[in-house]
């Protein structure tokens, strides 16, 4: 796939990203050869591979952590703290 100005002001707007002029010669090579490699997959030849479907995600234990709490660890470091929270000053009435 050839990378073009208009595709790369295209994909700058759709990716809500600048581009400076002197880099986008660049990055349109570069996206040319990834699209390049991406094609070449096309031609992997896949037979006899079996597909390998997962049925869930394996999770790690629940465990409760007896060294302490990170909550407290962080309120160790602020101004001030009671009860497990942040005192703050308040800002709406």
């Amino acid at each position: 796939m050839v990378f073009d100005e208009e595709l790369l002001a295209k994909l700058q707007r759709l990716a809500m990203i600048e581009i400076e002029e002197e880099k986008k010669e660049q990055i349109a090579k570069n996206l040319s050869d990834v699209t390049a490699f991406m094609d070449n997959l096309k031609h992997v030849d896949t037979d006899g591979i079996e597909i390998h479907h997962t049925q869930s995600t394996p999770l790690r234990q629940d465990v409760i952590k007896k060294e302490g709490s990170l909550a407290q660890e962080v309120l160790k470091h602020a101004p001030q703290a009671q009860d497990g929270y942040f005192i703050v000053p308040k800002i709406i009435e």
